[in-house]
C-alpha cells in the first residue's frame, strides 16, 4: 500500500492507495498518528483509491477517530466507494466518521 500525504492550508490530507489489509495496518496507523500530531487533528482521509478495508484496517480507522473524539473531533472520510460505505454501515462505524463526497468538502469543513 502506498500512502500519500499533502497539506491544504492547515489541513493534512492522507490518501492510501490500494487495499488496507492487516499487513499494512500498522504502517498506516503510524502515518495517521504522525499526520494527526502535525495537523493538530485537522486531517482528511481521501478514500478515493482505498480499494478494500479488512477488519484490522477498520480497527485502525476506529482507533484514529477514537483519539480524535477525545478532543471533540472526528475523522473526515472523503470519496469512499460503495463497498467501503457498506462495510462502515454494516459494522456500525459509519456514524463515527464525518463523510464527504470529495476532499475539497472535507477540507472546507474545518473552516
Amino acid at each position: 500500500m502506498e500512502i500519500l500525504e499533502q497539506r491544504q492550508g492547515a489541513v493534512t490530507v492522507v490518501k492510501p492507495i490500494g487495499p488496507l489489509l492487516g499487513a499494512d495496518a500498522e504502517s498506516f496507523k503510524l502515518k495517521l498518528s504522525e499526520a494527526l500530531d502535525r495537523s493538530l487533528g485537522r486531517l482528511v482521509l481521501d478514500a478515493t483509491e482505498l480499494a478494500f478495508v479488512d477488519s484490522r484496517g477498520l480497527e485502525v480507522l476506529k482507533e484514529a477517530t477514537d483519539g480524535l473524539s477525545k478532543s471533540g473531533q472526528s475523522l473526515r472520510v472523503c470519496g469512499a466507494n460503495e463497498t467501503l460505505r457498506e462495510v462502515l454501515d454494516l459494522t456500525g462505524l459509519s456514524e463515527l466518521f464525518e463523510q464527504y463526497q470529495d476532499v475539497g468538502s472535507g477540507v472546507r469543513s474545518f473552516l
